[in-house]
């Protein structure tokens, strides 16, 4: 306390001053929101830089911090200095420019990956405007489950509204597997080209045999032009949410829609497809209707009836691709930079691939519980097929066995057989020659998915075969479809490497906390352990401090490329509305074409062996 009192000179003097306090400077139960008391150690930052890389909220994070020190109080730092603190780190990461960012992030894992492949090209401005990458590994897949492939082009999750548009499979395990990924700025059909050009330049060539997208009339002009051989097929789900929205009245019609849902996929050939739609048209007034017209002139797209005879595993939808946007944009938004969306990107195919290890692990060491003992040739499936494919042959099997057949021909070794469904509702013709184990079904099951139907498995079964003929067994389906990559790359992708530290770092960490929990209720432990640090600091310090360190003086991409015009949009945007989607025809491809820099790996030369 201090008291002051003006002199007759008109001066203040002080007449008292109490230099101990009487009132208390703070409450206990606040001391630790002063400034003064807040403050992020180097230790803390560390732990805190983990713990976001691993994907942890901020408030996480927080709430596991002072889960560990027993409470808010004892963190050291509040929830906001900690929400700064990452949003500081984050930042920093990106100071250079996020695409720079980017593109360096992409540029180090091709120069660990000899077979990383990526492009990027800029607008005139020198501005980001699509990129596309795909690492070892996808390359490796493509290989072997390339012949039938996803892609669509569903959310613009980023703070850029870039376009994500990946390239999907399906694997041995009917799980999913990416081939590939980009980010475009626009859905013009020269974009798609660009890109569909590049990703094919990036697998030496090879095409897939059927590609699954939505009803984007852009896309499918660029895959006439660069895929000319493969087979297009429409997303059934697209088709069937956008056909709702054209039914009107019919909408609450339940005998329209199980009609138009078996032209979509119910039809077993093309007859039946065509008396279907006839009657459908006829019955509801539709010859007319312009959209449903137009419907008809693609049924080549979307129609399963009329495409049997193609390979496409069984997949009529492209929401695989769609799961994917939606796996990786779960943790993404408005705000998300391009850097963050790597990451995220790059987390999600680090989990699938740790998914198909364990299903090839499970694969190698579980049998098939199918509740009857396996012989002959389903105990043959079982050992060739993945346990998910298995459980498809068995339905198969099962369906084969409550089947009737009936010789309607014979010549020399060749058999042709009646196959009968259990309800005798429908009938299959089956052709079998025994000498050269060669027989056909007009279902066109292997055709279309590669694993033999119940109707082949009837009459393999009543022939006493007790094995799948090898010209039937796809080896995309099979346990070691994807062996020879296992041991290739060592178990582990080149892109999943991770660096020496990390391991050591946990290790240690692990060995002194347990030193800590062993010495915390023994104060002559606790003095030891305290020396022992000051001691090994003090000279780690020291021996650091007598290393020359090359400084670099700019480790960013020598192409200096702007960032992509931040979008002020709101909310979760998502794809432009597709060519059936909108009443009115749009032209496409009529704009100018940018003048353009395009750069990235080279493309990778084939190799005969």
């Amino acid at each position: 306390m201090m008291r002051v009192k003006r002199n007759q000179e008109g001066v203040f003097e002080v007449v008292k001053h109490e230099l101990q306090h009487n009132h208390p400077l703070t409450r206990p139960e606040w001391s630790h929101l002063h400034r003064s008391e807040r403050k992020i150690s180097n230790e803390k930052a560390k732990a805190i830089e983990d713990m976001t890389s691993s994907g942890m909220r901020a408030t996480e994070s927080y709430r596991y911090l002072a889960h560990t020190v027993g409470g808010e109080e004892n963190v050291g730092h509040t929830i906001k200095d900690h929400i700064n603190f990452i949003n500081r780190v984050k930042s920093r990461s990106i100071e250079g420019g996020d695409t720079v960012t980017l593109i360096d992030m992409i540029q180090d894992q091709a120069e660990e990956e000899s077979d990383f492949f990526y492009k990027v090209k800029m607008d005139d401005e020198g501005r980001l405007a699509h990129i596309f990458w795909r690492d070892s590994m996808m390359k490796e897949d493509y290989d072997i489950y390339g012949d039938v492939m996803v892609f669509d082009t569903t959310y613009r999750t980023n703070k850029y509204e870039l376009i994500c548009a990946p390239f999907v499979g399906v694997n041995n395990h009917w799980k999913n597997t990416m081939f590939g990924c980009a980010f475009i700025s626009d859905e013009k059909a020269e974009t798609f080209e660009w890109l569909f050009n590049v990703f094919k330049k990036s697998m030496q060539g090879k095409t897939p045999m059927t590609i699954f997208t939505d009803q984007d009339l852009a896309i499918a002009n660029a895959i006439e032009k660069v895929f000319p051989g493969t087979r297009h097929r429409l997303c059934l789900w697209h088709l069937h949410q956008n056909a709702i929205s054209r039914f009107g009245k019919l909408k609450a019609d339940s005998t329209f829609k199980g009609m138009f849902n078996k032209c979509l996929s119910g039809c077993d050939n093309e007859k039946e497809f065509e008396e279907c739609w006839m009657k459908m048209v006829t019955d509801y007034k539709l010859e007319n209707n312009d959209w449903f017209k137009r419907l008809y002139g693609l049924k080549d797209k979307w129609c399963t009836a009329l495409n049997n005879g193609f390979f496409s595993a069984d997949i009529r939808s492209s929401q695989r691709s769609e799961s994917t946007n939606h796996a990786i944009g779960f943790d993404a938004n408005k705000t998300t930079t391009l850097t963050e969306f790597y990451g995220i990107y790059k987390k999600t195919i680090k989990q699938w691939r740790r998914t198909e290890q364990q299903d090839e692990f499970n694969c190698s060491k579980a049998q098939p519980d199918i509740g009857y003992e396996m012989a002959g040739i389903v105990r043959h499936a079982s050992e060739v097929y993945t346990l998910t494919l298995f459980k498809e042959f068995n339905k198969e099997f099962m369906k084969g066995i409550s089947a009737t057949s009936t010789v309607i021909g014979e010549h020399d070794t060749t058999t042709i057989y009646r196959v009968t469904s259990l309800m005798g509702d429908k009938s299959n013709e089956v052709i079998f020659d025994s000498s050269m184990m060669l027989i056909t079904c007009d279902c066109l099951k292997f055709e279309r998915f590669g694993m033999l139907c119940c109707h082949s498995l009837r009459i393999l079964l009543i022939n006493s075969v007790q094995r799948i003929p090898d010209a039937y067994i796809k080896n995309r389906w099979t346990k070691i479809a994807k062996s020879k990559v296992w041991d290739k790359f060592g178990k582990v992708s080149l892109a999943e490497k991770v660096s020496r530290n990390i391991p050591w770092r946990h290790e240690i960490t692990r060995k002194f906390y347990n030193l800590v929990l062993r010495a915390e209720k023994n104060e002559d432990a606790i003095k030891i352990i305290e020396e022992s640090h000051k001691r090994d600091s003090l000279a780690i310090d020291a021996l650091n401090s007598t290393k020359n360190v090359d400084v670099l003086t700019d480790a960013s991409s020598s192409t200096k490329i702007l960032d992509p015009t931040r979008s002020k949009t709101k909310g979760r945007g998502k794809r432009a509305k597709g060519h059936f989607e909108t009443s009115k025809k749009k032209k496409v491809g009529t704009s100018n074409s940018i003048q353009s820099k395009e750069f990235g790996t080279k493309t990778p030369k084939q190799h005969l062996f």
